[in-house]
């Protein structure tokens, strides 16, 4: 299984970015996906997760409003939409895998992708 997170990078704040996890080696549909990103000494914080379908989605209160996450069942591929960044959106950001729907805890996910960094400069 291979997780293969992109689109980081460097962006002021109320930019926008979007995040690509391509996935390969599983059955993709079978999954509820979900993104997840940990800053500099804290602990791994939940973002979104998405349903099968992709049209039942979850988010964490901080990016409410701000992330849209979603799915292409045909690619196997996840998206995070990200936009008006801010400065406090800096952190590695990881795609991950779980069969168990709509758990924001990082135990339930059983595939992590490497991760991509996000900078957002004030």
């Amino acid at each position: 299984v291979q997780l293969q997170a992109s689109g980081g990078g460097l962006v002021q704040a109320g930019g926008s970015l979007r995040l690509a996890c391509a996935a390969s080696g599983l059955a993709f549909v079978n999954y509820v996906w979900g993104w997840f990103r940990q800053a500099p000494g804290k602990e791994r914080e939940f973002v979104a997760t998405v349903a099968w379908n992709g049209r039942h989605t979850y988010y964490g209160d901080s990016v409410e409003g701000r992330f849209t996450i979603s799915r292409d069942n045909a690619k196997s591929m996840v998206y995070l939409q990200m936009d008006s960044l801010e400065p406090e959106d800096t952190a590695v950001y990881y795609c991950a895998a779980s069969r168990t729907s709509f758990d924001p805890r990082p135990a339930v996910y059983t595939y992590w992708g490497q991760g991509t960094l996000v900078t957002v400069s004030s």
